[in-house]
């Protein structure tokens, strides 16, 4: 019997620079839970903007990117536009659907629009 998955290795597109200026591609995103998706909606930045949870809930659930000792909100935000909207899709697609499609993709290539698509 198999166990339930609830971390998934990805490869960023572009990546992540640090500070430092070091390129880090490679990370680890969990399952999310319900506080994962509640805690962010007492975040002042959400109240100002809701757009802002999905940073917050990004930060949350991505526990490895590269050798980052701590993803934060900043470090998300910093992210380039494809590797957010990269970090999107993979979240709906391993909380919302079935992670099994990610085996058929080449690490770091974008996820087909049709195969990503919420209802």
């Amino acid at each position: 019997m198999s166990g339930l998955q609830t971390e998934f290795p990805f490869t960023l597109p572009k990546g992540y620079v640090d500070e430092d200026g070091t390129l880090h591609r490679t990370g680890v995103m969990r399952l999310a839970c319900a506080r994962d998706e509640i805690e962010p909606l007492r975040d002042g930045r959400v109240k100002e903007n809701e757009a802002y949870a999905t940073v917050i809930v990004l930060a949350r659930v991505v526990t490895q990117l590269g050798t980052v000792s701590r993803i934060t909100t900043k470090t998300i935000e910093s992210l380039f536009v494809s590797d957010f909207s990269y970090l999107q899709d993979l979240y709906r697609i391993v909380n919302f659907q079935d992670p099994s499609i990610l085996e058929a993709l080449e690490p770091g290539t974008p996820f087909p629009r049709t195969s990503v698509e919420v209802g």
